[in-house]
């Protein structure tokens, strides 16, 4: 999902700007809502594992560039789920922007579109997900088909938001049109496999977390834990 340099140049780089303020602030919020809820060394410790995670999925996991951008897996429902929407875009935000720093300064001209596509992904997925999984089910309970539903509004928000950015640098021409289209076919085909590493991981938790109590580290609602 990282744009290509190139892709926005100019002044249309000033929307990617703004939509990147009003991502970091929305993830401000939240971040501020979490800590009233559950504490700051809740919020401290899961983004710091989140960033790590994220720092994985764009360096270690395999990423290959198609298109107008790179395809990734990047397990978002997982960090969802696990870890609770402020983390998972703090997570994001600053995975990216450490990736950017140590191994990847090409990209960092690109980090307003980059983090926007993420973030803005982020929240899409968290408000579909409340509808998706009825209140008071864990995450850990989840159906392979909720899971399903979940990752390709995740994957599928990416696709759009980097669709909007290479039609907005490059306009409706055929070769843009073209390298769109292959990307979009490439990552949807993540979609095949990311819900069965979530489940995976939802098997572990199921199979791990026997206590009723909370775990600083982990999402209340992925057992529905009591404080």
């Amino acid at each position: 999902m990282h744009i290509e340099a190139g892709v926005v140049v100019g002044s249309k780089m000033l929307l990617s700007y703004a939509t990147g303020v009003a991502v970091v602030g929305m993830g401000a919020k939240l971040a501020w809502e979490h800590i009233q809820e559950s504490g700051a060394l809740s919020l401290l410790l899961r983004t710091i594992v989140a960033i790590g995670l994220v720092f994985t999925f764009f360096e270690v996991f395999p990423h290959y560039p198609i298109g107008v951008s790179e395809v990734h897996l990047i397990l978002g429902t997982t960090l969802l789920m696990v870890f609770g929407v402020a983390p998972a875009m703090l997570g994001l935000a600053l995975g990216l922007l450490l990736q950017g720093v140590t191994v990847a300064q090409f990209d960092l001209p690109q980090y307003g579109i980059n983090v926007t596509t993420l973030l803005a992904s982020m929240i899409i997925l968290n408000i579909a997900t409340k509808k998706i999984v009825p209140e008071g089910t864990a995450y850990k309970d989840i159906s392979y088909t909720q899971m399903l539903k979940m990752s390709v509004i995740w994957e599928g928000a990416i696709v759009s938001w980097v669709a909007f950015w290479a039609f907005y640098g490059q306009g409706f021409t055929a070769e843009n049109i073209q390298n769109v289209l292959t990307f979009g076919g490439a990552y949807m085909l993540v979609v095949l496999l990311e819900p069965l590493i979530d489940l995976a991981i939802l098997s572990a938790v199921k199979a791990w977390y026997k206590s009723d109590s909370c775990n600083i580290m982990f999402n209340k609602r992925l057992t529905n834990c009591q404080a």
